[in-house]
């Protein structure tokens, strides 16, 4: 079993909401100290601000927002709360959107992540995340130096110079893309080199469950997590194997795609996450991504809240008939019919014409009833489906392109 980070990660319940009590507001009065923030926060009383229902009533910051407000004011837009020479790194990532990072310990909060990995002290991190302009290398570094491991910055590319580091230095641990690693182990294979390689630690793309299997079977235990550029850390795989934990440093809300309201617990939605990191306080920021909160606690003794990892997309804006359908039109709908739960357009093809149908979940029978509410809000008119309560996949799709592009 892997040692815990720190005692933050097994609080009650009722600890981490007076935590959280005390955290919050004092992460609003920081992000108010902003001008991306002050903008969007306005005279909220920051006292007021004490959990996760309270935060839910805040404006959601979404990612085009900001790229929008660094196009303004560059590099960061007016969301760090340090000027830029007060970061020990500024970081490019493509779009281009611009990220700050300080080499304080942990910064970014991947040390969590691996030590739940079995990644500490006596290890030798073989780190192949990128460290040209994006921040992917040094998150990691960062991460490594705060569990006690060495780092082998490698990078990516040159393979056969990687598995030659790995041989002549002894690296333990792997940092990485989840399919990078496979392409080391064959190389060694093919140059007769066998590696001292048992963990892993792997984000920025799928881990599916026949590469994890592939480096169980080479003795290789692989964990990943969920972080970003903007947020750090924000959850991870443990001994359990059974969701992502929830890092301590973050607070995830999942929330009706096109919206900023929270979801029931196991309803897929977007995530929404806000950092309590007082160099860069994000607030209601949202990723774009989909998921889900589990029930329950993870068995591997942690105690936060959980999800269910990546689940796709969250910006489903789909084009039909030549109009742009998003999200946010389809939250305005359900949001003018108090029986309807929830909907979903649907995009199709009829011969060489495009077809729009909304399915609506409600107790009414009637397809007319919605006809013009569906011309107003959508701006299009569609064939209206009605289905019971319940009926609606799980999936977080609140628009699904059913066209062939081949």
């Amino acid at each position: 079993m892997s040692k815990h980070f720190d005692t933050l990660e097994t609080r009650s319940a009722d600890q981490r909401a007076a935590d959280l009590a005390v955290d919050l507001p004092q992460l609003i009065a920081r992000a108010q100290t902003t001008a991306g923030m002050e903008k969007a926060l306005g005279d909220i009383d920051p006292a007021a601000i004490t959990d996760a229902a309270a935060l839910a009533a805040l404006p959601v910051l979404r990612k085009s927002e900001l790229v929008a407000a660094q196009g303004r004011a560059a590099p960061f837009g007016g969301y760090a709360a340090l000027a830029v020479h007060d970061f020990d790194h500024v970081f490019q990532s493509p779009g281009p959107i611009y990220e700050p990072g300080r080499a304080s310990p942990d910064w970014w909060r991947l040390g969590r992540f691996l030590a739940a990995s079995g990644v500490g002290r006596g290890d030798i991190v073989q780190n192949c995340f990128g460290y040209h302009l994006t921040p992917a290398g040094l998150m990691f570094e960062n991460g490594a130096r705060a569990v006690g491991a060495a780092v082998l910055p490698a990078g990516t590319g040159q393979t056969e110079l990687q598995v030659r580091a790995a041989v002549d230095i002894g690296t333990t641990a792997y940092a990485g893309t989840p399919d990078y690693l496979k392409i080391i182990l064959e190389k060694a294979d093919e140059m007769g080199e066998t590696l001292r390689l048992t963990k892993a630690v792997v984000g920025g793309g799928a881990l599916f469950p026949s590469l994890r299997q592939f480096y169980a079977d080479r003795g290789i235990i692989c964990r990943q997590c969920y972080a970003t550029a903007d947020l750090g850390n924000i959850a991870y795989e443990t001994d359990a194997l059974d969701g992502m934990v929830i890092d301590e440093g973050v607070i995830v809300e999942i929330v009706r795609p096109g919206t900023g309201d929270p979801v029931p617990h196991g309803e897929v939605g977007e995530v929404v996450v806000t950092t309590l990191n007082r160099d860069y306080p994000l607030v209601r920021f949202a990723t774009g991504d989909l998921s889900a909160i589990m029930e329950g606690e993870s068995p591997c003794g942690r105690t936060n809240l959980r999800i269910r990892g990546w689940m796709g997309r969250a910006d489903q804006t789909t084009k039909i008939k030549g109009m742009f359908v998003r999200p946010e039109q389809v939250a305005a709908f359900v949001s003018h019919h108090d029986e309807v739960a929830r909907a979903r357009v649907i995009a199709s093809r009829e011969g060489e014409m495009d077809v729009m149908t909304v399915r609506i979940e409600t107790r009414a029978s009637n397809p007319a009833l919605y006809e013009q509410s569906v011309l107003d809000t959508l701006k299009l008119r569609g064939k209206v489906e009605l289905v019971p309560p319940g009926t609606l996949p799980n999936d977080g799709k609140v628009i699904e392109d059913l066209r062939s592009y081949e």
